[in-house]
Parts: C-alpha cells; structure tokens; sequence
C-alpha cells in the first residue's frame, strides 16, 4: 500500500525532493505519438512556463527541471522559513494569485486591511494557506492539475491524463542532490534523444547554459526574443549554486542556493576546477558526443584528467578507480559545482 505522503516528506529530515510526475500509460502526451503522428510538444512549454509560475507564488525553489515525451523531472528545494516570514497579507496575495478564495480574503489582499469582526477568520484561513504555500503536494497539484485540464480541454476528453500521484524521492544530502540534478539533466541524452546538454531543449542544465551566454546577460533584444516564450519567463529563476550568489545582493538570499561545501572538503574540487573551466566553450559549440574530439581530448569526447573523480559517493558512481582519470565532457556552466559527467555508454553515470 502507498504510503501518504506526510511519511514521505519531512521537512525535518531534508527540504529537498526529486519529484517524477508521467502520463497515463506512458503515452508520448507531451511529444510526438509515434502512432497517430499527433505532435503534442507544445505541451512542454505548458509544463516548464507552469513550474516557473509556481516557484514565484509558493515557497519552494526549483534547482534542475526536465521536460520528457511521456513525464518530468523536478528537484525542488522548499523554502518553510521563507514561507513563515512572509505578512499575513502576502500569504493572502500569493493564495488570491493561484485561487479565487473568499471574499473576504480577497478583499484582504487587495486592501491590507479588513473590518475588526473578521480578523479571527481571516487569521484562521492566512494559517491554513501559509502551510500551503510551503506544501510539496499543493506545488505538485496546482502543476498536474492546470496541465491535465489544459490537454483534456485541447483533445475533448475527459479522465486521467497523469498515471497517478506524483512520486517522490527525499536526498539526504549534497551529493544526493547533486547526484539526482546530473541525472535530472542527462535525461534527454539518456534516452537518446539528443547528444549534447545544449540540445537538450526542457532542462535545466540547457537554461543555466543559455544564461551564461554573455548576450543573454546582457539582454540583447534580438538574442533574448528569439527564445522561447516560456524559456524566457524561466530565465534568472533556477535555485543559483553558493558560489554564484553575491554575497553583498540585498535582494538574494544566500541560504537559497545550492550548497557544495561536502565536496570541497572532501575532494578539493577548487583545485580541479582550473581542467574544468575550458570545457565551457567546448558545451555552448555543442560538439557531438560521437563526433572529432576537441584539443586536449582523447577519444569520442573523452580527456584525460590528472586528478581523481570528485563524486561525492564513489559507491553510487559508475567510475572505477581503473577509470577514475578517464572523464567524457564535463559541462562547466560557471558554477564550481555543475560537474556533470557523461558516460561513454551514454547511459546514467550515477544510480540513485
């Protein structure tokens, strides 16, 4: 029997989840039906424009995405102590933006103030939405719910569209969590469907890519509305790593980032860093996995390393210490801790 999910989520244990919602029956219902030879992969830009409009209203972060045919990935990181700061009135805005709710609360939201007779009732209902609005089950259910009435409205059909509740899965820790955003973002590359992170359209590792692109920083108007209407709601909304927050930003809080202190200490990345760095370039060319091998590099997309592998949990990686100094392209992304390693098998380099 399932177990309910208050067993499964426990803020107290960990604020971070990989979170795996798929289709009813696994049909291809957000690409192209192999069968009928529908195309329905606008319904990804759906689910990604969804997320993002979900990560500004409740507490929760979202650290990697991936938008498959047939199901998604999230690694969501739930902010409580973001939610327990916001005022009465903000809980009320952020709830009045997803539902109507009553009237009396909407009047509370859109004028701060309310007639003395109702403060007890709208302090009960502020109490039950604050929990919400930090609530992994309300975030899932505002998203799944939206996409399937959309695609039932968009076919004329009514019942099912997502194969059941959401799954979800807690890490524990640094690694963990590093561990399920390499896997979150190699999806497309393991399924064979592309063979560079850069093609890898509806992930997050594509859009932290896109964002380091210096004319996207420097919002060219031309580069920036070529992309895609979704992708540019998305832009500047991931969980950032530690080392890329400005300590001195007022506006960014530095406890919401994605931290890396395990593997700097236990595997001086700092030094391994400096190999790293001109792997940048290679990932925005997008040079194919298969195809001539950059300077430097010895085999389909392989170099070789003087240092050892800095997987946080050697016993969940793929790496030997045989092959410990063998690595296939690791994408920089300006971040010192999105080190994501490829398989030679393009398979998942690391179970969890």
């Amino acid at each position: 029997m399932p177990l309910p999910r208050s067993a499964l989520v426990s803020l107290d244990a960990t604020p971070v989840y990989h979170v795996v919602s798929r289709c009813v029956r696994r049909q291809f219902l957000c690409g192209k039906d192999f069968v009928t030879g529908k195309d329905f992969s606008h319904r990804r830009d759906w689910i990604r424009q969804r997320i993002f409009e979900l990560a500004e209203i409740f507490a929760i972060d979202v650290a990697a995405y991936a938008v498959m045919s047939n199901h998604f990935h999230l690694v969501v990181c739930i902010q409580k102590d973001q939610a327990l700061a916001w005022s009465d009135h903000e809980v009320a805005a952020r709830w009045c933006r997803l539902f109507g709710g009553d009237s009396r609360v909407r009047t509370f939201a859109e004028r701060g103030t309310v007639p003395e007779a109702h403060q007890a009732f709208i302090s009960n209902k502020v109490k039950v939405y604050r929990e919400r609005l930090y609530s992994l089950s309300w975030f899932m259910r505002c998203l799944n719910e939206s996409i399937a009435r959309m695609a039932n409205a968009e076919d004329n059909v009514s019942g099912r569209f997502w194969e059941g509740r959401f799954k979800s899965q807690a890490l524990l820790d640094e690694g963990a969590v590093l561990a399920a955003m390499a896997y979150v973002d190699l999806n497309p590359i393991r399924a064979t469907m592309v063979k560079t992170p850069g093609e890898s359209d509806y992930t997050s590792i594509q859009q932290r890519i896109i964002e380091h692109d210096p004319r996207v920083v420097s919002q060219e108007p031309e580069v920036v509305e070529a992309l895609p209407e979704d992708l540019r709601t998305a832009i500047g909304k991931l969980m950032p790593f530690a080392d890329q927050v400005d300590p001195d930003a007022e506006h960014i809080n530095s406890g919401r980032a994605i931290t890396h202190q395990h593997l700097a200490d236990t595997h001086s990345v700092g030094k391994i860093l400096p190999q790293f760095g001109r792997f940048s370039q290679a990932l925005s060319s997008d040079f194919p996995m298969d195809g001539p091998a950059p300077s430097g590099q010895t085999g389909p997309g392989l170099v070789e390393l003087d240092t050892p592998c800095p997987c946080p949990a050697p016993h969940r990686c793929h790496w030997t210490p045989r092959r410990s100094t063998t690595w296939s392209r690791a994408a920089f992304a300006g971040s010192s801790c999105a080190v994501w390693i490829f398989s030679r098998a393009r398979t998942s380099p690391i179970d969890i």
